[in-house]
C-alpha cells in the first residue's frame, strides 16, 4: 500500500486526539530507499503484464518507485503538533537530527530488533525499549544490520537472549495471540507484548476480504518468508492451493 502522506497522517492523529486523552504510539519505517532503476521497473511491469490484462488493471495507475517512504522531516513536522508520547521505528532508527526532534517533546522511543546484535545497537543508540521481533511475526522482518535470514530466531528463543543482553525493557512480538502466549513471554522476562495479526480481523481494520478469508482458514497455520511484496523479507500467510 502506498503511503498517504503528511496530510493523511495529520488527519489520523487528529482523529485519535479527538477520541482519547490516553497515551498512544505511532510507528514508522527507517529503511534505506532503493536507488531508482528504470530497467528493473520495466522488467517487473513486463513480467506482470499478463496479470494486469487478466484482472483489468491499468498499469498506468501504478506510480513508479517505492510505495513506502522512510521517516522524514515532514513526518516530524506533523507529529510535533500532537506530541505522541510513544514513537516506534522499524529497520533501526532515523538520523540523529530527526530522532532529537522526536525526543524534544518527551516521547519514548522504541525500535524492533531481530537479533542480539541489533538489540545491543539499539540500546547503544539510546532507545527507551526494544521490541524483540521473533521469526513468527507477520509483516516485514525488522532486519537492519544484516540481510542474513539464518540469523533470525523464533520469538521464545530470541526473547530471553535479548532480555539477558540489554538493560532496557524488552517487548515481545511474533506469534503471540492469546493470554497463554502473553504469560509465557512475561515469564521469559518481557516487560510487555505486542500482538498484531489477530487484530487484522477487527471490524476497524482495512484488511481485504481475501486476506480475512486466508487468516480464518487452515492455511494461516503456516507462514512463509518472502521478499516479493517489497524486496525486503517479510512473513506472509501461505494460502492453500485450490483442490
Amino acid at each position: 500500500m502506498r503511503d498517504a502522506g503528511p496530510q493523511a497522517l495529520q488527519q489520523e492523529l487528529a482523529a485519535i486526539r479527538a477520541q482519547t486523552a490516553k497515551p498512544f504510539n505511532v510507528n514508522f519505517f527507517c529503511h534505506r530507499q532503493p536507488d531508482p532503476d528504470a530497467s528493473r521497473e520495466a522488467a517487473w511491469r513486463a513480467a506482470l503484464a499478463p496479470y494486469f490484462d487478466e484482472y483489468g488493471i491499468d498499469p498506468g495507475t501504478i506510480a513508479p518507485g517505492p510505495a513506502r517512504q522512510p521517516f522524514s522531516a515532514e513526518a516530524v513536522d506533523v507529529l510535533a503538533a500532537f506530541a505522541p508520547p510513544v514513537v516506534s521505528f522499524h529497520f533501526g532508527l532515523p538520523p540523529a537530527a530527526l530522532l532529537q526532534r522526536v525526543r524534544a517533546w518527551g516521547a519514548k522511543v522504541l525500535s524492533s530488533a531481530t537479533t542480539i546484535d541489533e538489540a545491543l545497537w539499539l540500546e547503544a543508540h539510546g532507545v527507551d525499549a526494544i521490541i524483540a521481533q521473533g521469526l513468527e511475526a507477520g509483516g516485514h522482518r525488522g532486519i537492519f544490520l544484516s540481510e542474513d535470514l539464518n540469523s533470525q530466531l523464533g520469538t521464545f528463543a530470541l526473547l530471553p537472549q535479548v532480555v539477558a543482553a540489554v538493560k532496557v525493557p524488552v517487548i515481545a512480538a511474533g506469534g503471540i495471540a492469546d493470554a497463554a502466549g502473553v504469560a509465557a513471554a512475561m515469564k521469559l522476562g518481557a516487560a510487555g507484548v505486542q500482538i498484531g495479526t489477530s487484530y487484522l480481523l477487527c471490524p476497524e481494520a482495512t484488511t481485504s476480504a481475501l486476506h480475512r478469508a486466508a487468516l480464518r482458514s487452515d492455511a494461516s497455520r503456516v507462514t512463509a518468508l518472502t521478499n516479493l511484496f517489497t524486496g525486503r523479507p517479510g512473513a506472509r500467510h501461505r494460502q492453500s492451493p485450490d483442490p
